[in-house]
């Protein structure tokens, strides 16, 4: 009887048997099982990934694990999971591209595969820094140009203190010298679930993606493609799948930020108010029957150009 769908009654070696059940994707399911969707393709050739129907079975890839790879002393092993590349490896680990490259000769990075063997070098000791500098961590998208504007140093300045830096090949977690400032402090985790919009989004989005984790289009807009490959994400990860981004799954796509403050005691004469997406002191000031001058100094050490959803502010009510 012809149900709509070709039933494959038996897999063939290498692949197991799996049923369709609601919200499946290829996407989704290559996420699951640590495989690819051009894998899933060449298994299920007469299937239409467009077309996929609750009850029916595929054909799951499932990879033998290869020999192990034995690393030399200074190294640890480490295999590759979905979505891996040297790239965001070493980003994740801290450690530089080249050193990761460099311990592994006989790797193409650009031909990776599930399950394959790699060395990770350690990362590098920490750095000890002369008088008269801070020790100043590099964050997801630090340049030298981009630190001395924003710590109001110059260029000249900050490479001079930091002779046996290349400027062209700074990595996340490489702790260098900032001359006579104290650097800003870790940046606070923005919360993020369906329905959020904006910059941090659009980051999310964009981290996704480098990740091999596709999050459609990188539009600022949490929709419900950014929550499925948020929660495969996570799921690859190890992590809670609930599809909200916090502190952990910020840390595991490289971002170095802290969890949002404890909440604020707001003074006699204000109330406390949690900023949600969208919120700015313009439409509080409108929304409150307040001014924006009021709400600026009813929080001082509040920077009104960088609210963060989750963030706890006062607003004046006389």
């Amino acid at each position: 009887m012809f149900h709509g769908y070709y039933n494959q009654s038996t897999c063939p070696p290498g692949t197991i048997p799996y049923i369709i059940r609601a919200g499946d994707t290829y996407f989704g399911l290559a996420a699951r099982f640590n495989t690819t969707v051009q894998a899933m393709i060449a298994a299920n050739p007469t299937v239409n990934p467009d077309m996929l129907m609750i009850g029916q079975q595929i054909c799951i890839p499932v990879t033998a694990p290869p020999p192990p790879t034995t690393c030399p002393e200074g190294t640890t092993p480490y295999t590759i999971r979905a979505g891996d590349t040297f790239y965001n490896i070493a980003r994740r680990l801290n450690i530089s591209l080249d050193a990761l490259v460099a311990a592994n000769p006989g790797v193409d990075p650009d031909r990776l595969f599930i399950g394959q063997v790699i060395c990770i070098p350690a990362a590098p000791p920490p750095t000890t820094c002369p008088v008269g500098t801070t020790p100043y961590t590099i964050r997801a998208g630090d340049t030298f140009y981009n630190i001395a504007r924003r710590l109001n140093i110059s260029l000249d300045a900050l490479i001079a203190a930091n002779p046996g830096v290349d400027p062209d090949r700074l990595f996340i977690g490489q702790v260098i010298c900032v001359p006579g400032v104290t650097p800003p402090p870790t940046p606070v985790c923005p919360t993020l679930r369906r329905g959020s919009r904006g910059d941090s989004v659009r980051k999310l989005q964009q981290l996704l993606a480098d990740a091999g984790f596709d999050p459609g289009p990188v539009d600022g807009i949490f929709g419900p493609r950014t929550e499925e490959a948020v929660r495969a994400f996570q799921r690859n990860k190890g992590l809670t799948v609930d599809g909200i981004v916090g502190v952990a799954t910020w840390t595991a796509l490289g971002v170095d930020c802290a969890a949002p403050p404890p909440p604020t005691t707001c003074p006699t004469g204000t109330t406390a108010y949690t900023i949600r997406s969208g919120d700015t002191f313009y439409n509080l000031a409108t929304r409150y029957n307040t001014t924006v001058d009021a709400i600026r100094r009813a929080n001082p050490t509040v920077d009104p150009d960088n609210l963060q959803i989750g963030q706890v502010i006062c607003i004046p009510t006389t």
